[in-house]
């Protein structure tokens, strides 16, 4: 495919079709876009002789013709995107394709969380793991790589300043600056939430939802919204309001004196201290859930807690966006397979009897996800050629 560049009116649309339900025939795009056969030929004719589309087999026969039409498709892998992922003492980081399909993952601890260091260390990342592009033996001096997306949480404006990111220590950080200085692949910085949500909206469960509600469980509790197949952003985000949202009247209380909020009972810290407490001895996440789907009674109390928690966290987002699917996900998502039973409980105690059933998809529950969300922020930069 040739060089990419970014395109406006019905030629963004129907790259950006092709990009994200691909292949498709010219007579499903003809219905998408809302362009004659005739016009629709005449704009994507240049675009397959530049190589930005190309034509491939396998679609339905045309009657009127008597042979196979051509749908029209894009080759993914002629661009790749590193996405990396921080965390207060991590950096997970992904090479994906054009559609953020996955083709390595590599992750390395935060020795050393100054700025110039965290520099140095993504640069590391995405040199391991450009040399796995053909063509990128030398690492990312090659420009194997179309772009670089960097997610962290926090707040982060013009895509590259960090403003405030709390499990780093940091404050007013031109981090895409620092970055820009080593290379000149093109770099994006995001919160992480938002690029979840992103990559939710563009690639995952939510691809297909006019109106969908992601929610994530880990360290913090967040929550992103898609209506009308917009994204739905705010510098709010970063806070993480919904974390203080009331729950359970008698559960126990967060930082902030809150009884029974969502961040005092669904974190994987939350559920580790209480289980942990309960036993008398420090106990990890996983090991809480093994604990409570075997059965023991303190840690089955617990976390049955959590999931009834979580199933009405679920009810308030649907009853006030009434959306049409439920993603869950972060690194503590696996709560909703283990609480299952309270979880559906706690909805249904919160919903009208005759509301409609939610859809609900859980995410992989690894910061994998993570970082192919920053890969996808960098993948729409690239498409949609936004400063």
């Amino acid at each position: 495919m040739g060089e990419w560049r970014p395109l406006a009116g019905p030629s963004r649309q129907v790259a950006l079709e092709i990009l994200l339900d691909g292949p498709l025939s010219r007579a499903e795009l003809s219905r998408r876009v809302g362009l004659s056969p005739g016009s629709l030929t005449r704009l994507t004719k240049p675009m397959v002789e530049s190589g930005l589309l190309v034509e491939v087999e396998g679609g339905p026969t045309d009657a009127r013709v008597g042979r196979p039409s051509q749908p029209l498709d894009l080759d993914a892998h002629a661009h790749h995107f590193v996405g990396i992922k921080l965390t207060g003492d991590s950096a997970i980081g992904v090479l994906t394709t054009l559609r953020a399909d996955v083709l390595a993952t590599v992750e390395r601890p935060i020795t050393d969380a100054t700025p110039s260091a965290v520099v140095d260390l993504v640069l590391a990342l995405t040199d391991e793991l450009a040399i796995q592009v053909p063509g990128g033996q030398h690492g990312i001096k090659d420009l194997a790589i179309s772009g670089l997306g960097v997610s962290l949480g926090g707040r982060v404006v013009d895509r590259s300043e960090v403003r405030l990111a709390q499990y780093l220590n940091w404050v007013d950080v031109p981090f895409g600056e620092l970055l820009a200085a080593h290379t000149n692949v093109p770099i994006v910085i995001a919160n992480d939430l938002t690029s979840l949500v992103e990559a939710t909206h563009w690639f995952g469960a939510g691809r297909n939802s006019d109106r969908f509600v992601l929610l994530t469980i880990g360290a913090g509790v967040g929550y992103g919204l898609v209506i009308h197949n917009r994204v739905v952003d705010s510098p709010d985000i970063t806070l993480g309001l919904v974390g203080h949202h009331p729950l359970l009247h008698d559960g126990p209380r967060c930082d902030r004196g809150h009884r029974g909020c969502a961040l005092s009972l669904l974190t994987v810290g939350a559920v580790t201290s209480q289980v942990g407490a309960a036993l008398g001895r420090e106990v990890g996440y996983d090991e809480a859930l093994d604990l409570a789907a075997k059965g023991d009674p303190a840690a089955r109390e617990i976390v049955g807690r959590a999931g009834r928690a979580l199933g009405k966290l679920i009810a308030a987002s649907a009853n006030f966006t009434m959306p049409e699917l439920v993603v869950l996900g972060g690194e503590g998502v696996r709560l909703a397979e283990v609480a299952h039973d309270e979880l559906l409980a706690g909805l249904h105690a919160n919903r009208h009897p005759s509301a409609a059933e939610l859809s609900m998809v859980l995410q992989p529950a690894d910061f994998g996800e993570w970082a192919r969300g920053a890969a996808v922020v960098a993948i729409q930069t690239f498409v949609l050629g936004i400063e």
